[in-house]
């Protein structure tokens, strides 16, 4: 009889383990909170895509219980047969207005969103032009098209419009950039990458995933923060970040929703959203349009917090959003600065090799609205004490 053919496995994460690439992963036992209990500690919760507190607003919880008896627990069905409910129509006419776009289509993640979206546009004799540091979902999305690929500079517009150049006669031209890069926190100079790729005629997209909920007014995202609403072909976000629950979005034209209806393959394939998510995110909308305070306090958050960890001398690199990184470059250290920050009452996650580039690894810190001035000074005195033992900080 044969031996067992995953046996290489072993084998494969024991060299992760060599190399200083393993992670262990840490449970939630309690709310998704700025203090939560994660494997039986107590600790100020620093990893969290919670931005604004959602998960916990009075206003969703009672949206989704509501929904519940309502609606029961699930839609049973794709979109596509019986699965699109009245709750699905309606999030999709909401953050149409929100986006200020003519439509919107809602996705079960902003993964597939991405994975469904890209597919769709662009194929055999097309260009995609993507950030080197857009997001795996990206990535991934354009792997599964037969359009040739092309990588331009990070956030580089010169070298987008050499790129740009370079995809003349094709059929199709897919220029695709996140809003707020999920690793290093900075914003994409989408302005700029809309001036550079009018001309040719190519379709611009951007992914809002972290930038939903923080940038623009009321959260509207990137497009609303450079005034560019109408010159950004197509606007992808996630409902699972700052809106607090599940899933993803693409808003743009009616033509634009009607093919993804018919061409947009999660959509087709996949079951929708439970009613209590839906329900959610509707709750969530009202949430950002009448209570801006939150964003606000965010933003309040997020200068006090990095501001504490610059002066401590710690490299937060070009960050410009809630999003900071605490660069310590090899993978090792990273991952013992994260566990030491655990042991010190802080939740901060390493993020290594190949999430980012060898050399670059770092602990990725988040603030959120609902953290308390007094959370972040303990955290930041954790930082201080674990930056000095390590040899992070002088």
């Amino acid at each position: 009889m044969a031996g067992d053919p995953l046996a290489f496995l072993d084998d494969e994460i024991q060299a992760l383990k060599d190399q200083g690439l393993y992670f262990q992963v840490r449970v939630l036992q309690s709310e998704q909170a700025p203090l939560a209990l994660i494997d039986g500690r107590q600790v100020i919760n620093l990893a969290s895509n919670n931005y604004l507190g959602l998960t916990t607003h009075p206003r969703l919880r009672e949206a989704a219980i509501q929904a519940i008896r309502d609606y029961g627990v699930g839609s049973g069905a794709v979109r596509t047969i019986i699965g699109t409910m009245t709750l699905h129509e309606e999030l999709e006419r909401r953050l149409a207005d929100f986006k200020h776009t003519e439509a919107a289509i809602v996705f079960q993640s902003g993964f597939t969103a991405n994975t469904g979206v890209i597919p769709a546009l662009v194929g055999e004799g097309d260009v995609i032009v993507s950030d080197e540091l857009n997001h795996a979902s990206i990535i991934d999305g354009s792997r599964l098209t037969k359009a040739r690929r092309v990588v331009y500079k990070h956030k580089d517009t010169d070298d987008l419009r050499q790129r740009l150049e370079e995809t003349k006669g094709a059929r199709r031209v897919l220029v695709v950039t996140d809003g707020i890069f999920s690793m290093d926190g900075d914003i994409a100079p989408l302005d700029k990458i809309v001036e550079v790729a009018e001309p040719y005629g190519a379709i611009v997209m951007v992914d809002d995933a972290h930038a939903s909920g923080v940038l623009g007014a009321n959260g509207r995202g990137t497009v609303d923060h450079y005034g560019l609403h109408g010159r950004v072909h197509v606007q992808v976000g996630t409902l699972s970040k700052a809106i607090g629950a599940l899933g993803g979005y693409i808003a743009g034209s009616k033509a634009l929703r009607e093919w993804l209806v018919q061409r947009g393959r999660p959509y087709l394939f996949s079951t929708s959203h439970p009613p209590s998510v839906a329900a959610t995110c509707l709750a969530a909308l009202d949430v950002l349009r009448e209570e801006p305070g939150l964003i606000e306090r965010l933003w309040d958050n997020t200068r006090y917090f990095k501001s504490g960890l610059q002066q401590l001398g710690f490299n937060t690199g070009i960050s410009e959003t809630p999003i900071t990184p605490v660069i310590v470059g090899e993978s090792e250290k990273a991952l013992r600065l994260s566990t030491r920050l655990f042991e010190e009452g802080v939740f901060a996650q390493a993020i290594v090799y190949p999430t980012v580039a060898q050399g670059k690894a770092r602990v990725r810190t988040i603030v959120t609205a609902t953290h308390r001035r007094e959370d972040l000074d303990r955290a930041l005195a954790a930082f201080a004490r674990v930056g000095k033992e390590l040899g992070a900080v002088a």
